[in-house]
């Protein structure tokens, strides 16, 4: 075996269809494109979403919803995760800096206790918001919940 002798396996290739070389290769003429329209002309390219002139489907649909640009998201913790943390850390003083080293929370993200589970220390946690039950948890567990401003 040589490098000259190396060819495709039977089958493996076909000939390209050469197109637009004149009557007699069958494919002269229009080039299998049809006739006429913009699918036959060189340089075509459609919009996205372009349906031949019919309506296009975003159009058809109406549009509905509202987006609130002024909306504040808050990542929301549990007080069971708040303990936890308060039991891994061994620590009475849990901020979002902490809950975030935890993992409960993405670095940019705005934290919110709610009041899922017990506290069983008296902790002070400093959030970016709380609900009002796991507000009155915290402080029943003689701690102390911090608003972030």
């Amino acid at each position: 075996m040589k490098l000259e002798n190396i060819k495709p396996a039977a089958g493996a290739t076909k000939n390209t269809k050469r197109v637009g070389r004149g009557q007699g290769s069958g494919k002269g003429g229009t080039a299998t494109r049809g006739t006429k329209g913009a699918k036959a002309r060189s340089g075509y390219e459609h919009k996205i979403g372009f349906e031949g002139g019919q309506m296009p489907l975003q159009r058809r649909l109406p549009k509905f919803g509202f987006k609130n640009p002024t909306r504040v998201e808050y990542q929301a913790v549990s007080l069971a995760s708040i303990q936890a943390i308060a039991d891994a850390a061994g620590v009475k003083e849990i901020d979002v800096n902490l809950i975030k080293d935890y993992g409960f929370a993405a670095k940019s993200d705005l934290v919110k206790v709610l009041a899922n589970g017990e506290v069983t220390a008296a902790l002070t946690v400093t959030a970016n918001a709380f609900s009002k039950t796991a507000v009155a948890k915290i402080e029943a567990a003689g701690g102390k919940a911090v608003t972030m401003k």
